[in-house]
């Protein structure tokens, strides 16, 4: 006889991210796996979140207590009403020789988390793993989204559920403190041509959002500036804030610069971030 080995090829990567999507919505992808062999293939399709030996996982040290470089977690946050965040569609059935599959992801949230992930497997005759993909996915109670710099909170939700902004503060309208903390650390390279860079990101969800980065002028005194568009973001539209760092000449290494400024983001809330800037010179 002659082995024949199982061939198939997949639309996505490691990683399939969801992307943002307001809490109690839902968002779809659709992954195509290709049989290139001359077989018919048998499928069944896993997900980490519901496999029966995840049980073990959960004796490890909480993931709050890891430094952020350690964490492995596959399984992240999950909806609070017991049904999973991400479910796949069909979960088993037969590839025929040179056709293809699709399978369609769906992610559903049931509350604001930036953190939803989980694995899903696909086997090849109940045994053989031929795909493992990553899913991220991440939901907000607002249509607005800003992300980058080092992360400040916890990527773990706890069991209390905690507003971010206080609900009597928003309805009145009155100013709100800042809500979020965000950290850009710019390392410029000893001698470097080059600026140090780094970036914000703001985005829109479901609807219409303004956005505007306070350009203080301690900012540009400590040899920041920013670069980017300001203003409207429509449905679905993303925006990129850029910020580079070069060191001015009266700059004490023993004292890096330490800046803030406010973002605003305005869409059926206003959100403020406090955007903290953080530099300093590293040796090539």
């Amino acid at each position: 006889g002659h082995g024949v080995v199982p061939g198939t090829e997949c639309s996505v990567g490691e990683v399939l991210d969801m992307g943002y999507v307001m809490a109690g919505d839902t968002g779809t992808a659709t992954v195509k796996i290709e049989n290139t062999s001359n077989l018919t293939l048998p499928f069944s399709v896993q997900l980490e979140s519901l496999s029966p030996t995840r049980d073990r996982d959960r004796q490890k040290i909480p993931s709050f207590l890891t430094s952020s470089l350690q964490r492995t977690e596959i399984v992240g946050t999950q909806n609070y009403n017991g049904f999973s965040v991400f479910s796949v569609s069909p979960t088993e059935g037969k590839i025929e020789a040179g056709m293809s599959q699709d399978f369609v992801v769906t992610f559903s949230p049931d509350h604001e988390s930036l953190y939803y992930s989980d694995r899903l497997k696909v086997l090849l005759f109940g045994k053989q793993t031929a795909h493992e993909i990553q899913l991220k996915g991440a939901a907000r109670d607002h249509p607005m989204f800003v992300e980058g710099g080092v992360p400040l909170d916890v990527p773990v939700e706890s069991l209390a559920v905690i507003s971010p902004v206080a609900p009597q503060e928003a309805l009145k309208g009155g100013p709100q403190e800042a809500v979020r903390s965000l950290l850009l650390l710019l390392e410029y390279v000893e001698g470097s041509a080059e600026p140090a860079r780094a970036e914000i990101t703001v985005g829109a969800i479901e609807s219409p959002v303004l956005a505007a980065l306070d350009s203080v002028p301690e900012l540009q005194r400590a040899g920041f500036s920013l670069d980017g568009p300001k203003g409207a973001l429509e449905r679905g539209q993303r925006q990129r804030i850029g910020v580079s760092w070069v060191p001015p000449a009266d700059l004490q290494t023993s004292d890096p610069p330490l800046v803030s400024a406010l973002l605003t983001v305005k869409g059926d809330i206003t959100e403020s971030y406090r955007v903290l800037f953080m530099a300093r010179v590293v040796s090539a």
